[in-house]
């Protein structure tokens, strides 16, 4: 008589057993939201659309690797402000904007930059500026430079950063009017060789 014979046991698979349905849920929940959070942050549509489907294929791509995403919502958040980061110190990425109250002029740097498909003239141009641009970020004091990047280049709110640093609120404002208004020194005789 043959031994009995036990059950097999059961192996439960992790989520991802079928990672091209979980990848398609995930983009489909997160991209509406994430294409805002980037639209919010880039003036051009176009880089803004092409940021949002590098951070989907970074996405797809990271899926399909061994280690697991721990918490997807903030991991594509955190590669996006990266990637907005990046395409901006790369100067191939339009200016970010402030978010804040459009009638407040001293909080908002709103730079604007001649297109890179205009043209010789207008990409030597852009240059210059964004040039200008990473410079006059890099001699503002620490301070100011923080709250002006975590405000205009990775979203967060003021709100936020009070929070986490114990600054107060005012303060903060204060630090990012500062440096809007040295960086608009910097940056408004560039603008104005440029107009002769």
């Amino acid at each position: 008589m043959d031994p009995p014979t036990q059950p097999a046991a059961t192996v439960t698979l992790p989520d991802r057993a079928d990672p091209d349905r979980d990848i398609a849920a995930t983009v489909r929940r997160e991209s509406g939201r994430l294409g805002d959070f980037i639209r919010r942050r880039v003036r051009d549509p176009g880089e803004a659309e092409d940021i949002l489907q590098d951070v989907l294929e970074e996405f797809v791509e990271a899926y399909r690797l061994p280690a697991a995403i721990e918490q997807v919502s903030a991991w594509l958040y955190r590669v996006a402000r990266y990637r907005i980061v990046d395409r901006f110190r790369k100067k191939r990425e339009q200016p970010l904007h402030d978010d804040g109250d459009p009638d407040d002029d001293e909080s908002s740097l709103d730079l604007a930059l001649p297109s890179p498909d205009a043209g010789p003239e207008a990409a030597y141009a852009r240059s210059v500026l964004l040039d200008t641009l990473q410079q006059a970020l890099d001699d503002l004091p620490a301070n100011q430079r923080e709250v002006f990047v975590a405000h205009e280049l990775e979203g967060h709110s003021f709100k936020d950063m009070a929070a986490r640093s114990g600054v107060p609120v005012n303060t903060l404002l204060a630090r990012k009017r500062y440096a809007v208004l040295y960086l608009r020194s910097r940056l408004q005789p560039i603008y104005d060789e440029l107009d002769d």
